[in-house]
């Protein structure tokens, strides 16, 4: 039975677990704190509350894993340290581990609206993207594979839903990317298993509609029959400053196909009717 580390059993790291477990790996998680690592419900997946950041406890609970996911996350006064030394230490007690990191398209800086590939040049303008970019030559030095995931959503979570219902939703041209969590679960999963990865291991992980922000928030207010905001956006907001088309040819062309290929169906099929079973 081939065995995975999960760094960072969250909203995603869960998710890849599961489908994992599911597969017959053994499944061991690594979470930040205690209180995450006795949460009920991951009978099949085997928790602990590992620091990634700190070399000596990484090494204390090592193990001969077959894969090792970095998918921790992680607020912005302590991304160097999740990222970079988070990365530096697992590629280091894990020499033998095939290292999966789940890094950001916010790497890619476009702002024309333009496509971007995993060719595309890499120029981030914020200090989280360019760490991410440090963290990612990390993983490329130590053989490992980078996801370059969009904005993930999924049941329970979605800044463009939330901000629809909460009446706070700006509407703007700005191109989205977006890709559902299950499909981000399956693309680690996927290069988790994959025999032979050909270099560069650099993958981009998103639907394929990167479409308006526009016109998501118009087909979601149409949807829950909600009104959208007459707010006006503010220049240079955070998840505003980027614009680009990001493309998902190198992963589809490995294997990967995405079960929620755009809003539409992930809306329709997952997200919007956990909703209505969280609120019934």
């Amino acid at each position: 039975m081939p065995s995975v580390l999960i760094a960072g059993c969250g909203y995603v790291g869960s998710a890849t677990a599961k489908l994992l477990a599911e597969e017959r790996w053994e499944v061991i998680g690594w979470t930040r704190s205690k209180q995450s690592a006795e949460r009920a419900g991951e009978s099949a997946i085997s928790l602990s509350a590992v620091d990634i950041t700190d070399l000596e406890t990484v090494r204390r609970n090592r193990f001969p894993a077959d894969v090792v996911v970095h998918c921790a996350s992680s607020g912005a006064d302590s991304y160097l340290h999740v990222y970079c030394d988070g990365a530096a230490n697992l590629a280091a007690c894990f020499p033998k581990a095939r290292l999966v990191f789940t890094s950001s398209t916010r790497v890619y800086a476009a702002r024309d609206g333009s496509f971007v590939s995993e060719e595309s040049v890499t120029e981030p303008d914020s200090d989280e993207g360019k760490i991410l970019r440090e963290a990612e030559e990390i993983v490329i030095e130590n053989n490992g594979i980078v996801l370059r995931v969009a904005g993930i959503y999924g049941p329970g979570r979605s800044f463009l839903l939330r901000g629809v219902i909460n009446g706070t939703a700006v509407a703007t041209d700005r191109i989205v990317n977006q890709v559902h969590r299950d499909d981000v679960a399956a693309a680690i999963s996927l290069v988790a298993q994959k025999r032979f990865v050909k270099p560069p291991r650099i993958f981009n992980v998103v639907d394929d509609n990167p479409v308006p922000r526009t016109e998501i928030l118009q087909w979601l207010s149409a949807r829950l029959s909600l009104p959208l905001s007459k707010l006006s956006a503010l220049p240079e907001q955070k998840r505003g400053r980027s614009n680009k088309r990001v493309s998902n040819a190198k992963l589809r062309a490995l294997g990967w196909v995405p079960a929620y290929p755009s809003y539409r169906e992930g809306f329709d099929r997952s997200v919007l009717p956990a909703l209505e079973k969280s609120t019934a």
